[in-house]
């Protein structure tokens, strides 16, 4: 990215003409440098916790073994963001013969964390723990992705202060004005503001409409996967700075990674979810969680 866009204020003139942000995106200038953007999604992780903990013996899972949890998921989710921007973005860490720089791959500091890579590791982390401690996997996912919705619609603002993750230009009203120099500047989709009040609207569903009439574990997760899914692919196709699917194209055009994954992802849950709720009887006496005996809740 541009680093002059980064010492330039953001405004949004349609909306607000007067009012301009100019935060420098290093919180504090020490090492490497601690970003907001790290702050953002610690800050975001905490509330997502702080939630799940208070909610999890609705789903009757102990705060004990969601901790446990998170302490495997959290590192490995994090691996998971990097590798896969790594993996669509490998030129930028080739050396001049070709071989892949591991130094400058691992450089998280540098940016570079991709959100999938993240929530695809979290899912897998959770399958295995929860089939090892005998609790109901869809349990789990049920509770935990109310947390990465969570996680996702605050970490979004972190993508503001760095002024990245934004879209095409546009002259909507609530277009975003970025300096691109000292005399000319773009005017351009808001796409992390998008995101973050989609996954609003996708906490409050779950929790307004989904949660009181859930019929059987994995429904919250399965309305997640699809309700995101669908945003992220009208979201990803306003983006300039998508990750690519190598080289490969489709009617000519370049694959975006994500936006393919999110159509997948949103047909894939939508589906499922709807034979399901088609095919099950009302199991809302019958949402047993720990598998072991004499634990119902």
């Amino acid at each position: 990215m541009n680093s002059f866009m980064r010492e330039m204020p953001v405004s949004f003139p349609g909306l607000f003409p007067n009012l301009e942000i100019n935060i420098d995106p290093v919180a504090i200038h020490i090492g490497h440098g601690v970003y907001w953007y790290g702050i953002i999604i610690a800050l975001g992780f905490f509330l997502a916790v702080l939630f799940c903990a208070r909610r999890a013996p609705r789903y009757g899972i102990e705060k004990d073994s969601m901790y446990d949890m998170l302490i495997i998921a959290t590192p490995l989710s994090i691996i998971g963001a990097r590798l896969y921007y790594v993996i669509f973005y490998l030129d930028l860490y080739r050396t001049d013969s070709g071989s892949i720089d591991p130094l400058k791959a691992i450089a998280i500091w540098d940016g570079g964390l991709a959100i999938y890579g993240g929530v695809l590791t979290a899912i897998v982390v959770v399958f295995v723990f929860c089939r090892r401690k005998q609790i109901r996997v869809g349990a789990m996912l049920d509770l935990g992705c109310m947390g990465m919705l969570i996680g996702q619609l605050v970490g979004r603002w972190g993508n503001f202060i760095n002024r990245e993750a934004f879209g095409a230009e546009t002259a909507l009203p609530w277009r975003m004005r970025l300096w691109e120099s000292a005399d000319h500047f773009i005017e351009v989709h808001p796409t992390f503001l998008y995101e973050s009040l989609w996954n609003l609207v996708g906490l409050l569903l779950i929790l307004l409409v989904v949660e009181r009439r859930r019929k059987f574990k994995g429904e919250q997760f399965l309305f997640y996967l699809f309700w995101y899914g669908l945003g992220r692919t009208w979201i990803e196709g306003l983006r300039v700075d998508s990750l690519y699917l190598f080289d490969w194209t489709l009617l000519g055009m370049p694959i975006r990674v994500s936006q393919l994954l999110s159509v997948l992802l949103c047909a894939g849950a939508g589906l499922v979810l709807a034979v399901k709720l088609w095919r099950r009887r009302d199991e809302r006496d019958l949402l047993r969680v720990y598998r072991g005996r004499g634990r119902r809740f």
